[in-house]
């Protein structure tokens, strides 16, 4: 099947991290895929949530949110609703464990570093680059944290990055954007470490069920892209 820009199955939309993008946080970055643009700041807080003051170890948690014109028309910002919708919830607590997957958090001591990530634009996609920039943006963090001498040890011990998937006319593509997530038959989000190691596998079938083959298709489409996205990684940090 013919994909915009001509893009093939098996290819990511072109990636771009701008770094650092903000003066005031420890950590961030602005991460564009394709038509996709989200804002990732990293901020760290001298304490833990309440239910954590007698751990010895630190906290990773995150908040997500969409801009009122991220989208082709104009949303109401969740705040002025009162309350956040049960998909902001789910992302950003995935954002979270994503996150916490790759860090020792004893080693981040009684601290909690939060992960915003604002999507700017949307065009399909936003929970997989917000979490492959705020890994970004966490890292910057943790080495503010260790070359201060604030921390003893670096505490991340992989990378982590997320892509989609799903069957579009039943062929299976990687990295879908609004149009092609939007009339899909099967939609799938894929987090995944340096080490090729599975943190979490989002999927569903939109309408009729798909089969194993099709899973198999799409995680191994999954896994290149993952490879290619921790490779931008590492020479965005020149690590």
């Amino acid at each position: 099947m013919t994909r915009r820009n001509q893009r093939l199955p098996e290819q990511l939309r072109p990636v771009t991290v701008t770094r650092p993008f903000v003066d005031h946080a420890e950590g961030s970055c602005l991460i564009t895929c394709g038509g996709t643009r989200v804002l990732c700041t990293a901020s760290i807080e001298e304490k833990v949530p309440f239910w954590m003051r007698d751990q010895q170890r630190g906290w990773i948690t995150a908040e997500y949110g969409m801009l009122p014109r991220s989208t082709h028309q104009r949303s109401a910002r969740e705040a002025s609703r009162g309350k956040q919708s049960g998909r902001t919830l789910e992302i950003q607590r995935l954002i979270g464990r994503s996150m916490r997957s790759v860090v020792n958090l004893e080693l981040l001591g009684k601290r909690t570093i939060w992960l915003d990530c604002d999507v700017i634009q949307a065009d399909g996609g936003t929970r997989t680059a917000s979490i492959t920039g705020a890994f970004i943006a966490l890292s910057d963090a943790c080495r503010h944290l260790h070359g201060g001498g604030i921390i003893a040890a670096f505490p991340i011990t992989d990378h982590v990055a997320a892509v989609s998937c799903g069957l579009v006319d039943q062929t299976p593509l990687l990295d879908l954007d609004y149009e092609e997530d939007s009339r899909c038959q099967a939609d799938m989000n894929f987090v995944m470490t340096g080490r090729g190691q599975i943190v979490e596998i989002q999927g569903t079938a939109e309408g009729a069920p798909f089969s194993r083959v099709d899973f198999n298709n799409m995680l191994a489409l999954a896994e290149k892209g993952i490879v290619e996205l921790i490779a931008m990684q590492h020479r965005t940090l020149g690590v």
